[in-house]
């Protein structure tokens, strides 16, 4: 039995007639496929082979009807042609014979006239054979005289100009489409005609990939032969200057890459500005999925968008899976494998043996090896999938890589498993009956004969490469080995890897044999059509569908080589879960995982077009529907791991079921997590609208597999119903995300054995009180939990928790270093949930250490990303008694995930590694060092006993071994009310365990907490790192960093006297400002900016300080905090010169006019107090109302007994919380404060706004509100600027004179007086300058 099917067949053409009265005088000419290795010669007209291949085909389409049909003629459809100047044989299509007879003149008839399908010829046999010549002769007609060479329009595929029409109705009323379309769907030409027909005068192609640019370029002369558009580019066609400064209409290519790199979206290059300063019409992002959604490509799309006042936006991808979610269902054109081979199988019977468009696109086989069960030992602990990469290790030299020194006789760069690798070689060419291995009969390697082998990287690529080339079956020129891994190999420059691999091919590809190796080249922009197998020998369970997809569809390139088309095409597998997991996610599954029969109907079909193999020894299985909906539950799983539980694949269909006591639950729910502040608002559920029953359910779907047309008034109502129900679906799952994204850390930390399952039920009995009042919203009780639990999918959420903790396990087969990396990508899958619970990124953690006090660092120097090999930083004194001190002692004062502890470790254990020789340092040595690092030099304090574990977990793992943690009841209370008797515990040796009375530590670090929520909301909290940096203090380290809101510095609730402290300690050695958070904490709002310091014991200089400002530059400056002698510390250094000016001598300040806030006294305003006029009111009062600032009017009932005469004479109002106007840095301009109001006499204003005045006249307020909207005037008032402003806020700036007796000419506009100001106070051109860049103009 032949166990594999041959990849390439002939092609024949075959004419045949049905004797009846509608088709006389017609004939029908079509094509089939010959599955046989004869030669073409022994194949001659008619013979019987080509006879039953033909009759088989029209049967397939006229058997079901009962027609009966005469067989006139069959002929092999080979040809001779000249490509590239060399001589070929290549197949022919019906299409082609079709061309012919049109072009000659001969009428068709269609009989399906609505498709214009079923189409048949007005011809006679003999001519009819004389166009088959004509093509194998290579004219296009059967005159030589009608050969033409003009150009024709394209012919869209059904699906394409389905793409186009639904494109062109959806820019109607909408911006962006997204093509969910699989490759060689015909993106380019589709999308160019979507420009053309839409008559956009300016298009932009957006490709993260340059190399498709000639692709586009020829595309648009198919597409634009007839129009006066012209096509440009940096190498094709017209330059982008040319083109802007012209009138034509135009399609421009750019690379995403070389936008990227512009300084107009943070690069560091000046380039491209024509291409953003461009008003594009209509922007097509190639490759959508690459690329485009890293800060900089999102800056790029960003600034296009708003440069050119948001264009029609067409993204393009095979594999969008990142960016489905960000689409609405109108907004997304899909075109899978599934529909594409299903138009292809069902084109005989919907066109009645019409040329199928479809014909060249080879069917898809995958077949799946577990090689674990054939070579045992590389299962990967964390997700049990084999692992390639360990199994295709090389050898380094370095023993703390390689785990142990390298042996005798081997190289670096020798795989480390060589033994192993060599027998995987031997069975794929294993030849005996029991054995069914893609080369192991010369049959099979002739199905093969060029493939596709996908390794783990460079090194593996170049290793396997000499093993191949040494192997007897492979090796000795019987196969041509091509390495294309590009960096860092010597085989072969990058550039040139498509030739080499056409090199490889030779002159003949159905007589070569070759392999190529890559790990990413060539599985993306290029067409290699010999390949007709690849064999996946890299990645995980955890590899991206698109990335795989991306590569297994390379093979299916149509081909047409020596007279054969491929037919068939394979993947090799040998990881099957990673195989089901990859395959069930192609499906395009329903995103629901609790409703499964959309899913089972969907999984079959694709399961029928590519069917999904298991090859044991001689047997084969094929998988079927229920164990591929298995894999997807593990495919969820991942995405709900690595999405933070933030992911809707994390609940059930019971969302969809609510009835009115449920979603009176959800409302309650969400006042608790809007409490805490979660990030994303949710909107109210309606009560009003309750969920579906099974029965309902049901229903539902049987009218959405109804054509829409065929639905009736009830059906459509129903399924409006549907989606509404489906929006409060969508508002619980918000709601809930408050407490789900709390979960991971909780399990990651949980302290049960690794072999116990956490289910929805058991979580919440794992986790202590104390623990989950830390980690779950203010008010969500176990009890809370437990009511809205139903709601978690049971299987994911158990199978998440174990891919959560096996990711920990796994990490511990790691060296430290690999493990640090390991650890630190764990937690970048956990979300920080709110302000009280800030988890501090790996990258911040970086950021912080580094630059205060150095060691080994994970990120570059821009910290942009992470480096394979972790740098040094040396900041002197402080790094050698710190990280690079074996007998340095550490304290983390409030650990809560372990980070700032895995740090330190890392960088002294590193240290400790330089006392052992190199040749020692085996995997057992260096977690020898490891623990010793843990046990000597690091101590940590915890909020909670959860805390603790976490901690542990990220330092020890699941390694047994001695940490130095303590949890504290209530740590808070203890370090504000019992400071000293903390101070002593902590102090004290025996509390740690040690044979000290007390311990003397090096340095204190962390992210203290920030605020006690006290029932408020913002500011109204109350801080609290304050009271733990205060407390490091008393510990007398010789050195303290932290990390915490810039608040202290301007202002903030209760830290007027901490402030004091810190301007005036000279001990502040180094300062790191952030004037956004935004810049350490992307996901989480704090007011005020972020800072972190470095406190030295023994420093009595000047401060080091860094000004980051929200544009990436930064400010340097050294100077003493409190140079100025003023309350607060002024946060950009480039204001002190002006500052020193502007009081310069005893001036009197603004602040004098500005009252305290609620000046009137008013608090609640009676119903009965509001009058309906201005005529009958006894004061106008400003005020927000209805969240709107408004001016309202009160009656004679009303009464103020406050500052009655500021309210009987003129003023100004100025509000006294404005956020959004920025401060001084951030952003840059900043508006600083609002709208200053005028207040005529009998106005008054609520506690909203600060009152300014008394004012003796309207001139003066109208001069008053002149000098607020100066730059000079706002800058100032920027240095004490906090999130509320007070009278303080304005104590800097100097007060005028606003009479008509001023020095400054109050008539001018805003930009004459801020130069007379500029003037008066004797002001530089660079601090001129400084003010003008810093400051918006307000008028």
């Amino acid at each position: 039995m032949t166990f594999f099917e041959t990849t390439f067949a002939y092609k024949l053409i075959y004419i045949f007639r049905i004797n009846d009265d509608a088709h006389k005088n017609l004939l029908k000419i079509g094509e089939a496929t010959c599955f046989t290795e004869e030669q073409p010669a022994k194949l001659l007209p008619n013979c019987n082979r080509l006879n039953v291949a033909a009759k088989n085909r029209i049967n397939e389409y006229t058997q079901t009807a009962g027609i009966k049909y005469e067989l006139l003629h069959t002929e092999l459809a080979m040809r001779r042609v000249v490509k590239d100047g060399k001589s070929l044989i290549e197949a022919f299509r019906d299409h082609d014979v079709h061309q012919v007879l049109i072009r000659s003149g001969i009428k068709r008839h269609f009989f399906d006239t609505e498709h214009k399908a079923n189409e048949w010829f007005g011809v006679d046999l003999e001519t009819a054979k004389k166009a088959i010549s004509a093509v194998k002769e290579g004219r296009s007609s059967l005159l030589s005289s009608e050969i033409t060479e003009s150009k024709s329009p394209i012919v869209f595929r059904p699906e394409q100009a389905d793409a186009i029409k639904r494109t062109i109705k959806q820019f109607k009323t909408g911006n962006q489409m997204l093509w969910n379309a699989k490759m060689r769907f015909g993106k380019t030409l589709t999308a160019l005609q979507v420009a053309k027909e839409c008559e956009f005068k300016h298009t932009l192609i957006l490709t993260h990939r340059p190399v498709v640019r000639d692709g586009w370029f020829e595309d648009f002369g198919k597409i634009f032969y007839d129009t006066d558009y012209v096509f440009g580019s940096k190498t094709n066609g017209e330059k982008i200057e040319d083109l802007v400064n012209s009138d034509k209409k135009f399609v421009y290519f750019a690379s995403m890459q070389d936008l990227r790199g512009s300084d107009a979206v943070g690069g560091k290059f000046d380039k491209n500005e024509d291409i953003f300063h461009t008003k594009w019409d209509f922007v097509v992002i190639d490759e959508a999925h690459e690329g485009t959604l890293t800060k900089l490509g999102q800056a790029v799309i960003e600034t296009i968008n708003e440069m050119s006042n948001y264009p029609k936006i067409l993204r393009l991808s095979g594999t969008p899976f990142n960016l489905l979610d960000k689409f609405k269902e109108a907004e997304i054109f899909t075109w899978d494998y599934v529909m594409e081979q299903r138009e292809k199988k069902n084109w005989l019977q919907k066109y009645f043996g019409d040329a199928n468009p479809y014909a060249d696109l080879p069917e898809l086989k995958i077949f799946t090896y577990n090689l674990d069960k054939l070579i045992g030992g590389y299962i990967d602990v964390e997700d049990g999938a084999f692992n390639f990469r360990e199994f295709f290790r090389t050898w380094t030299g370095n023993v703390q890589k390689d785990f142990k020194p390298m042996p005798n006789g081997v190289n670096v760069g020798d795989f480390v498993h060589k033994t192993d690798v060599r027998r995987f070689l031997d069975l794929l060419c294993k030849s005996d009956k029991n054995s069914n291995y893609p080369f192991s009969t010369e049959e099979y390697r002739a199905y093969f004969r060029h493939s596709l082998w996908m390794v783990p990287g460079v090194k593996e690529a170049k290793a396997l490469s000499a093993l191949l080339k040494a192997h007897p079956a492979f090796g000795s020129g019987a196969f041509n080995i091509v390495n294309v891994a590009g960096s860092g190999d010597e085989e072969i420059d990058s550039k040139d890897a498509l030739d080499a691999v056409r090199h490889a091919f030779g002159s003949n590809p159905d007589e070569t044999y070759s392999i190529t190796i890559s790990c990413g080249r060539l599985t993306t922009g290029v067409t290699v059509p010999e390949w007709t197998a690849v064999f996946m020998l890299a990645g995980t369970f955890s590899t991206s569908a698109s990335s795989y997809l991306q590569t297994i569809f390379r093979v299916q390139s149509p081909a047409n080589i020596n007279g054969k088309v491929k037919e068939r095409c394979f993947v090799f597998d040998f990881a099957p879960d990673r195989t089901l997991k990859m395959v069930a996610e192609a499906g395009r599954l329903s995103t629901k995982t609790g409703n499964t029969s959309n899913d089972r109907k969907i999984m079959g079909e694709f399961l029928n077009y590519c069917p999904v193999i298991a090859v044991e020894g001689s047997n084969m299985r094929q998988y079927n529907v229920d164990s591929m909906l298995q894999q997807l539950k593990k495919a969820y799983t991942d995405r709900v791991v690595r999405n933070g539980f933030d992911d809707k694949n994390l609940y059930n269909d019971n969302l969809l079921k609510l009835d009115d006591i449920e979603l009176a639950d959800f409302e309650a729910l969400k006042k608790i997590v809007g409490a805490s502040k979660q990030t994303e608002k949710v909107k109210d559920i309606d009560i009003n609208r309750q969920g579906f029953t099974d029965e309902e359910y049901e229903q539902l779907q049987a009218i959405e597999a109804k054509p829409k047309k065929e639905r009736t008034p009830e059906e459509i109502a129903f399924l409006e119903e549907k989606k509404k129900k489906r929006d409060n679906a969508q508002k619980a799952m918000s709601i809930l995300r408050g407490v789900s994204i709390r979960i991971p850390l909780l399990i990651y930390g949980a302290e049960v054995p690794a072999d116990k399952e956490i289910t929805v039920d058991n979580f919440v009995d794992l986790v202590d009180d104390s623990s989950w009042n830390e980690f779950m919203p203010a008010g969500v009780t176990k009890e809370t939990y437990k009511k809205f639990s139903k709601y978690y999918e049971q299987d994911v959420f158990v199978a998440a928790g174990r891919q959560i903790r096996n990711m920990a396990l796994a990490a511990d087969e790691l060296s430290p270093a690999e493990r640090v990396k390991k650890i630190a990508a764990q937690f970048a899958m956990f979300k920080n949930p709110d302000k009280e619970t800030v988890l501090t990124p790996w990258r911040v953690v970086n950021m912080h250490m580094s630059d205060c006090l150095g060691g080994y660092c994970f990120y570059n120097e821009d910290f942009t990303e992470t480096i394979e090999e972790p740098r040094f930083v040396d900041r002197g004194k402080v790094t050698q008694e710190t990280f690079a001190n074996i007998n340095a002692q550490i304290l983390e004062i409030n650990s809560k995930t372990g980070l700032y502890p895995l740090y330190v470790v890392y960088s002294i254990y590193r240290k400790r590694c330089e006392t052992v020789n190199a040749h020692e340092l085996t995997i057992e040595k260096q977690y020898q060092l490891w623990q010793k690092t843990v046990e000597d030099n690091i101590f940590v304090i915890c909020k909670t006993p959860m805390a603790k574990a976490i901690t542990r977990r990220t330092l020890l793992g699941y390694r047994k071994g001695k940490l130095n943690a303590h949890a504290f009841d209530d740590l808070i209370m203890q370090l504000k009310e019992k400071p000293d008797q903390f101070k002593e515990k902590v102090l004290r040796g025996s509390f740690w365990k040690k044979e000290c009375n007390e311990m003397k530590f090096d340095a204190v670090v962390g992210n203290p907490p920030y605020q006690i929520m006290d029932g408020g909301h913002g500011s109204s909290s109350q801080p609290i790192y304050n009271v733990f940096v205060e407390m490091s203090q008393l510990l007398k380290p010789s050195y303290l960093s932290m990390i915490m809101p810039s608040r202290w510095m301007t202002g903030g609730k209760g830290l007027d006297a901490f402030r004091y402290k810190m301007i005036n300690d000279k001990h502040l050695r180094v300062l790191h400002d952030y004037l956004s958070a935004q810049a350490c904490f992307s996901s989480v709002q704090i007011e005020g900016g972020i800072c972190y310091f470095l406190w030295d014991k023994n420093n009595e200089g000047k401060c080091k300080l860094y000004s980051h400002l929200t544009n990436g530059t930064v400010s340097y400056s050294e100077m003493y905090l409190n140079e100025l002698n003023t309350d607060v510390l002024i946060r950009d250094q480039g204001i002190i010169s002006i500052l020193k000016k502007v009081h310069n001598g005893n001036i009197k300040t603004f602040d004098s006019l500005v009252f305290p806030r609620n000046a009137f006294g008013i608090f609640d305003i009676p119903s009965t107090a509001y009058a309906t006029n201005s005529i009958e009111a006894k004061y106008a009062i400003l005020g927000r109302f209805d969240n709107k600032r408004a001016i309202r009017y009160l009656n004679n009932s009303f009464n103020i007994f406050k500052n009655l005469d500021l309210a009987e004479t003129w003023k100004v109002f100025i509000s006294k919380a404005d956020g959004a106007a920025g401060q001084i840095g951030n952003p840059i301009p900043a508006r600083i404060i609002g709208k200053a109001e005028i207040g005529y006499p009998n106005m008054i204003c609520t506690e909203t706004f600060l009152a300014i005045g008394p004012l003796d006249n309207e001139i003066i307020a109208k001069n008053v509100c002149t000098y607020m909207k100066s730059k000079f005037f706002r800058i100032i008032v920027g240095i004490r600027k906090n999130k509320n402003m007070t009278r303080d806020t304005y104590a800097f700036v100097p007060l005028q004179d606003f009479t008509e007796n001023s020095d400054i000419d109050w008539s001018k506009s805003v930009e004459e007086i801020d130069q007379q100001l500029y003037k008066k106070y004797n002001l530089t051109d660079e601090e001129i300058t400084f003010i003008e860049s810093m400051i918006k103009p307000m008028e």
